[in-house]
């Protein structure tokens, strides 16, 4: 591989991708490293590219660009797998998220549906107790890999790429629960040179939401970790502990609670504040014996529609795709993206029909399923 890059830089060129038959191997140039995917599953170029990208933000965040430059300033074949040894769980984990979760493909945070009221209450426990804190950068509550709430100090604010690597390191790691955890880690977007410091911890033992307070001081943390305490002594007082217990254990929204019977699936992203949702997953996607075939064929019809709708020639705004278990739709405006599934039979009409009842709900039910504006300290 890197001879045959190397051919191409000595010409003055760069190569981004290989087609051969129907596999497709695609190239990501990130000094000082050149990041390789090989897929079979007919996705656009510049979408494996992001999918790269994310797997590089990830060993930046082990590691940060600062060390990798300088490393390689060195010794320029240096194997990096001895500085990511005992890292391979968050590779890992982070590359079979990326064929299944629309997340990473919208490049957008899926939040916890919940009462305004309720987020707001935790919202503001948290400002109340970290406003105070010298070097906190940012508190953020996670319940099933889904954003409850994001307070961040002014002036400061979390790329959603950033977010995932912190997604991704609850998610791989079981041994966070276990308790009070104090752990480096690079936010490429935020600071790719240097570390912050992530206080990670689960609410209690009757409520696994995860509590992570990044601060820049190395030395703040019995700080944090009796704020923790006073922040949750105060959310049970509020009976924010059972709020969020309930609302992990509903699934809402389902499309049998939407009631728009032509209607599947869909995803529903907020372009403004990149924040998406989408319903509990349905039948046959669900199904214990062939769901994950069928989710798969699923996600990859939505790849495919957002690749064609973001292609740098010739993008579209509407797009509606017709197959033999399904159709598909989508669409894209100044302020959303939204992706459709339909019965096979569904006719046009009927589905645009459809689409048009679903963004009212959407609007009807937004303060719940997002939020709009994060709160700072």
């Amino acid at each position: 591989m890197q001879a045959l890059v190397s051919v191409a830089q000595a010409d003055g060129d760069m190569i981004r991708a290989i087609r051969i038959g129907k596999v497709l191997i695609v190239f990501l140039h990130k000094s000082p490293l050149i990041l390789v995917a090989v897929s079979r599953l007919d996705e656009a170029t510049p979408q494996i590219q992001i999918q790269l990208t994310y797997l590089y933000n990830q060993v930046v965040s082990i590691l940060t660009s600062k060390q990798l430059h300088q490393i390689y300033e060195k010794r320029r074949n240096y194997d990096l797998r001895r500085l990511l040894a005992g890292s391979e769980r968050l590779l890992t984990t982070l590359a079979n998220s990326l064929e299944d979760d629309p997340s990473f493909l919208l490049a957008a945070v899926k939040c916890l549906p919940l009462a305004n009221g309720v987020r707001e209450t935790i919202s503001q426990t948290i400002v109340q107790y970290t406003t105070k804190l010298k070097d906190v950068v940012f508190a953020i509550l996670i319940a099933e890999n889904q954003l409850v709430t994001l307070v961040r100090m002014r002036k400061c604010f979390m790329h959603p790429m950033d977010l995932h690597i912190l997604l991704n390191l609850i998610h791989a790691s079981e041994s966070l629960k276990t308790g009070e955890s104090w752990t480096p880690i690079c936010l490429p977007r935020f600071d790719s040179s240097g570390f912050v410091h992530a206080h990670v911890s689960y609410l209690t033992d009757d409520c696994e939401a995860c509590l992570i307070l990044l601060t820049v001081d190395r030395d703040s943390f019995f700080v944090l970790s009796e704020a923790k305490q006073k922040i949750v002594e105060r959310l049970r007082r509020q009976n924010c502990l059972d709020a969020l217990n309930n609302a992990m254990k509903t699934n809402w929204p389902t499309m049998d609670s939407i009631g728009i019977p032509q209607i599947r699936h869909f995803i529903y992203k907020s372009r403004p504040i990149a924040q998406f949702t989408m319903p509990r997953l349905p039948l046959p996607y669900a199904s214990e014996t062939e769901g994950k075939n069928e989710l798969r064929r699923l996600f990859c019809g939505y790849s495919k529609l957002q690749g064609r709708i973001h292609a740098h020639s010739r993008p579209l705004r509407l797009l509606y795709w017709t197959g033999d278990k399904e159709n598909l739709m989508g669409w894209m405006t100044s302020t959303f993206e939204l992706y459709v599934t339909f019965d096979p039979l569904t006719k046009k009409y009927v589905a645009i029909e459809g689409v048009e009842k679903l963004l009212k709900w959407v609007r009807k039910e937004e303060e719940k399923l997002f939020i709009i504006e994060s709160s700072t300290f």
